[in-house]
């Protein structure tokens, strides 16, 4: 009996299954698995040629998101979590979440999900095994992952691989849990069946592991989209981006080209976790470990994403979206009007006012379905990275796109990125929020750490990518965009590109280059010089303003913050402050 099997035995033993399947990942199979989803209720089959080969999943109404106030850091050690974890303890982890697996799985089928995160055969790779009573959990994880035979290959009879118990246990909020062990590489998960606390592969393998394992072995595993950029002539260049929710990055993913016709070309790696290791070239290297995608469909319209649109025009499974009578799926972004007689996501007449899809409401889909995808998305090697791109949505603060200094002035404007929030995301509008990286709900340890371990990485590569951050969302004075944003935004990489082949103009402001007016190409987009001015002013009385909140939140790590980002921090303060005395 190899390693794995030893431990699926064990947890059978605790959960007591009716039966326990291995998935393969075969067409068969998946089949198998909806066509019995659709027997019981748990999948609505679509319209066969409106929506060929998809189904829709309605979520209980108490599980429709991740729960971060109930996702848990098992360090041994309460400071190795960092203050911005919820932490508990092993040993009480085992006495209060433990308990709750003792026979859950009860007249139910255990699924084995064998999976690799990363691509076959790459050195970046890592299995994982989930073992879970969901069969949507089962179908969704065979299309965000390399799940069945190619992974129990890759495995053998090695014990290395990430082990991952889910059940959906009664859906009770009150014993729901997300358990991360990160010195046992070990995830536990009850109580939920949505796919953020349920698909472990994703942010609880791919970045809470991961980023204990990337700390150890000297890598690193984060929150960012993978583009491919092509210029005229062939050059290509690939650019690593990470941003908060509501800030674009599927969109900027998935990007359609406004300059094609003219050679610029803009293609799909990844559209949320990247994996980044040194090469032995000196330049950092990155891939996609997923095999689709799991996005927010309500927003995603022909407008505004039209690779998304065709990606999920078939053989995809809809969570918590609305319906037409016949199978049609609709959510709020899709089309200009609902169509008459829609059923909303709790799967009732929609009465108009509330929303008919869920603002979360969900597509899962296969990458290799996506027209936008790069032919290197699954290279083993990966890719290397031209640049790193932060970015937050600010009405005023952040002027359209500046560059870092250098690697680490970098890792401080990662580090202090902020975000307004939306109503939809708080009932709140204008709140700025702290998101480091876009990485606070998913640094599976200390932040301060993590801080750390990205200054030492820069350390280790002799050509790192330049780190560039970006506000798509500076507002007039009217209260409305100045950016137009969507295809747009590739003038803005354009002028990054320019800068790392070292043909770009830019201006040193206190927090770093700048465009000059002249820099960056509008022709066509009808913004005046005042509009432009805006979008590139770098205002020292509010930078000056920011400065104590900053403060305010690196004072949390107390020492665990490296002194670098301290100096940068002070460094930014004398120079708003005194250019203003």
């Amino acid at each position: 009996m190899t390693p794995a099997e030893r431990w699926v035995d064990e947890v059978a033993r605790t959960t007591r299954p009716e039966r326990v399947v291995w998935c393969d990942g075969s067409e068969e199979e998946s089949r198998r698995l909806v066509d019995g989803m659709v027997a019981d209720g748990t999948l609505l089959r679509l319209h066969p040629t409106a929506a060929p080969g998809s189904t829709l999943h309605r979520s209980h109404p108490s599980d429709v998101a991740r729960t971060e106030h109930l996702t848990f850091i098992a360090s041994r050690d309460k400071r190795d979590a960092g203050p911005t974890n919820n932490w508990m303890a092993p040993s009480e982890a085992r006495a209060r979440v433990g308990p709750l697996f003792e026979g859950v799985m009860k007249g139910r089928t255990m699924y084995v999900v064998p999976y690799v995160m990363g691509p076959l055969g790459s050195p970046f790779s890592r299995v994982g095994i989930e073992v879970t009573d969901s069969p949507y959990v089962a179908a969704n994880m065979r299309l965000m992952t390399r799940m069945g035979e190619p992974a129990r290959r890759q495995l053998g009879a090695s014990e290395s691989f990430v082990p991952g118990l889910h059940s959906t246990g009664d859906l009770s909020p009150e014993r729901r849990y997300i358990v991360h062990f990160p010195e046992e590489r070990l995830i536990w998960s009850v109580g939920s069946g949505y796919g953020g606390n349920a698909l472990l592969g994703k942010k609880c393998f791919a970045l809470r592991i991961a980023g204990a394992l990337a700390r150890d072995e000297g890598w690193m595993a984060e929150h960012m989209l993978i583009l491919e950029l092509e210029l005229p002539g062939g050059e290509i260049h690939y650019i690593a981006a990470a941003f908060p929710s509501a800030c674009g990055k599927t969109n900027l993913a998935m990007m359609v080209s406004p300059f094609e016709r003219v050679g610029y070309k803009v293609r799909t790696v990844g559209d949320d976790i990247a994996w980044l290791r040194p090469g032995t070239d000196g330049r950092l290297w990155a891939v996609n470990p997923e095999a689709g995608f799991f996005g927010v469909v309500p927003g995603t319209g022909p407008d505004t994403n039209p690779n998304a649109m065709a990606t999920i025009s078939h053989d995809t499974i809809f969570t918590n979206v609305a319906v037409t009578s016949d199978g049609i799926p609709w959510w709020e972004g899709k089309e200009k009007s609902a169509p008459p007689g829609l059923i909303d996501w709790q799967g009732k007449p929609w009465d108009g006012r509330s929303k008919a899809a869920h603002p979360n409401a969900r597509f899962t889909a296969a990458a290799r379905q996506c027209p936008s995808m790069s032919a290197r998305w699954e290279d083993p090697q990966g890719v290397p990275l031209s640049a790193i791109v932060f970015g937050g949505r600010r009405a005023r603060l952040a002027p359209l796109v500046f560059e870092s200094r250098d690697w680490e002035h970098g890792v401080f404007v990662g580090a202090t990125m902020g975000s307004e929030t939306t109503a939809a995301a708080t009932g709140q509008v204008g709140v700025v929020r702290r998101d480091p990286m876009a990485m606070l709900p998913f640094c599976g340890y200390n932040m301060g750490d993590y801080f750390a371990h990205w200054l030492k990485m820069g350390r280790t590569l002799s050509r790192p990518p330049r780190i560039f951050h970006v506000n798509w969302f500076r507002t007039g004075h009217d209260g409305r965009f100045i950016w137009p944003g969507f295809g747009e935004n590739l003038r803005v990489l354009m002028w990054m590109i320019d800068r790392v082949k070292g043909v770009a103009a830019g201006a040193d402001a206190p927090i770093g280059v700048v465009p000059t007016p002249d820099a960056l190409n509008v022709d066509g987009l009808g913004l005046g010089r005042g509009d432009l001015e805006r979008l590139l002013t770098v205002d020292r009385d509010e930078w000056a303003a920011e400065v104590p909140e900053m403060r305010a939140f690196f004072d949390r790590f107390g020492d665990r913050l490296p002194p670098e980002l301290s100096r940068a921090l002070e460094s930014l303060s004398r120079q708003v402050v005194t250019a203003r005395v």
